[in-house]
């Protein structure tokens, strides 16, 4: 969610009331719908910005909508209009669609479309262009061109916004599903907007452990991980609107200086000086503190766990007479 709001903040100034006069897609993966058409919204005013959960919606005339989600690896760019010119020489614009002119008379446009490395879209505005760039072979960030409330409803999973909710609220979603913590506040149909990195933020603030269930925490657990998870959220976003300092923000990552265990296996805790641990699975993994977060048991790594079976260590202790044999 701090990510999503410091982008849709320098978004704002950048390209509320102005037209979007192109679109150009260089993947043909991006684009996760047929109609309305891409080229629908081209020469149409943006009259909105908002988060979905962790999707940058925006409205455009006609009450067509472009929402992008760009899952672990997608980033936002504001760089001067990719099209220029054509000139003599070789053509550069392999696997690049041709830009649609915006009045639909269907000529082609004297021009060349030079995108970024890892282009998958540009979005041309008077002012510049709004670049969305994905690192990896594995190209998982989207594009819906959706049209009424209806089309961004089918988008929302629905999740709580943990920063207008209550803590009555926040408690009966919490509790709703018996799921381990971790599970629970990265589930978007749960709560909106918290992801994988700043879940383990939450969690260490909380001293709760991502593998405790909801439906058996006391109300003091509740208490302190509401009170978390407003406060990691509130103090994030603070954080990089600083670092943003009015200008688009260009660094965002989900490893960022600063964090207390995330993407900090090996490093000394903060608060306590042991080392972080981590549960890889898939593409992501969980970063705890064991002292801080459970009483110093090691969490089983699926992977690790299933080779070693009776030799998987419980304790520091045990990892680390391990680690000298």
């Amino acid at each position: 969610m701090p990510d999503i709001v410091v982008y849709l903040e320098a978004l704002e100034p950048r390209i509320l009331g102005q037209k979007l006069e192109r679109v150009h897609l260089a993947s043909p993966f991006l684009l996760r719908t047929v109609t309305p058409s891409i080229h629908d919204v081209e020469g149409k005013i943006v009259r909105n910005l908002r988060r979905l959960g962790k999707r940058i919606a925006i409205g455009l005339e006609n009450d067509h909508w472009l929402v992008l989600h760009l899952m672990i690896a997608g980033r936002l760019h504001w760089r001067q209009p990719v099209a220029r010119p054509l000139r003599a020489g070789p053509d550069r614009t392999k696997g690049v669609a041709p830009a649609k002119p915006a009045d639909g008379s269907g000529a082609s446009p004297q021009v060349r479309i030079l995108l970024p490395r890892r282009a998958l879209a540009a979005f041309d505005f008077a002012p510049g262009s709004l670049v969305l760039t994905e690192a990896g072979s594995r190209k998982r960030a989207s594009l819906h061109v959706v049209e009424g409330v209806k089309g961004l409803q089918a988008l929302d999973p629905g999740g709580l916004e943990t920063l207008d909710a209550s803590l009555d609220a926040f408690t009966a979603q919490l509790t709703s599903e018996n799921h381990t913590l971790k599970r629970a506040l990265t589930d978007p149909h749960l709560f909106s907007g918290i992801g994988n990195a700043y879940s383990d933020e939450i969690l260490h603030a909380a001293r709760l452990s991502p593998a405790a269930l909801t439906q058996r925490l006391s109300r003091a657990q509740i208490v302190c991980l509401y009170e978390a998870t407003r406060q990691t959220l509130q103090q994030w976003t603070e954080s990089l609107r600083r670092q943003t300092q009015g200008g688009f923000p260009e660094n965002v990552t989900a490893f960022r200086e600063g964090m207390a265990v995330h993407g900090r296996y090996g490093k000394p805790c903060p608060r306590c000086g042991a080392k972080v641990q981590r549960i890889r699975y898939a593409d992501n993994e969980t970063n705890y503190c064991a002292p801080c977060q459970t009483g110093g048991k090691l969490l089983a790594d699926r992977a690790l766990s299933r080779l070693l079976k009776q030799d998987w260590p419980r304790s520091l202790e045990e990892l680390e007479a391990l680690k000298r044999r």
